[in-house]
């Protein structure tokens, strides 16, 4: 019996690549580099405690006092927000977390992997 269009879709969408929205810690991973693209970042996801090293979190598609709010709070270093996002593979690059939002300040717990700061 072959598969209906709709089928194969949803098998496809359900890829590790095509990931749900799920809620992250993006805090720096001491790495240091020449050039970029650095891969300085490492990605903590909430829900299953895994950690992503390397990956670049892309905060282009939040509105522009999103963005300042990150940038004021140092967020991307020391961990200081849960944002909102998915994975996401653009065509030869890297994976990227795309951040679509943010939730909430991140508990002293959810930060302990994070530089202090």
């Amino acid at each position: 019996m072959p598969l209906k269009p709709a089928v194969a879709l949803l098998l496809l969408l359900a890829s590790p690549l095509a990931a749900a929205e799920g809620r992250y810690i993006v805090c720096d991973n001491g790495l240091r580099c020449f050039k970029a693209p650095c891969p300085s970042s490492t990605v903590r996801n909430l829900a299953t405690g895994q950690a992503f090293k390397g990956i670049y979190p892309d905060t282009s598609r939040l509105s522009e006092a999103d963005q300042q709010r990150i940038r004021e709070t140092d967020a991307l270093y020391f961990g200081r927000l849960v944002l909102t996002g998915r994975f996401e593979r653009g065509g030869q690059s890297a994976p990227s977390l795309t951040v679509t939002g943010i939730e909430r300040a991140a508990t002293t717990a959810e930060r302990r992997h994070c530089p202090a700061g």
